[in-house]
């Protein structure tokens, strides 16, 4: 009876190569078609570490212009300011060194300027 057995395990020995080979390939197409979406994906990623790295170049470079606009806005307003200060300063102490500050007559500070 041993032999029956084996004599009919030997019969079915090819049907079961023929599965397991057939799975062997159903599992090397699934490699390759995972091989295919791990390479698109190293390229999409690819791309995208480019195009970011271009975009923040972008983005530092209209940074560093408009903060030296800034900058330069800055520095005239605060050159204005200083000026304007100045005449201030120098009218109040003209004001202060001519008397006027104590004894404000608006007729005569119209006549100085000239209205």
């Amino acid at each position: 009876m041993a032999t029956k057995e084996a004599q009919a395990q030997l019969a079915m020995l090819p049907e079961r190569v023929a599965i397991v080979e057939t799975k062997v390939h159903q599992i090397e197409e699934k490699l390759d078609d995972l091989k295919a979406d791990v390479k698109e994906m190293h390229d999409c990623l690819d791309n995208t570490r480019d195009l970011l790295d271009k975009k923040l170049c972008e983005m530092a470079v209209a940074s560093n212009t408009q903060h030296a606009e800034l900058a330069d806005k800055i520095t005239n307003l605060y050159k204005i300011k200083s000026k304007y200060t100045m005449y201030a300063m120098v009218g109040l102490a003209f004001a202060a060194g001519s008397g006027w500050i104590n004894a404000i007559n608006f007729p005569h500070v119209l006549k100085f300027l000239g209205l």
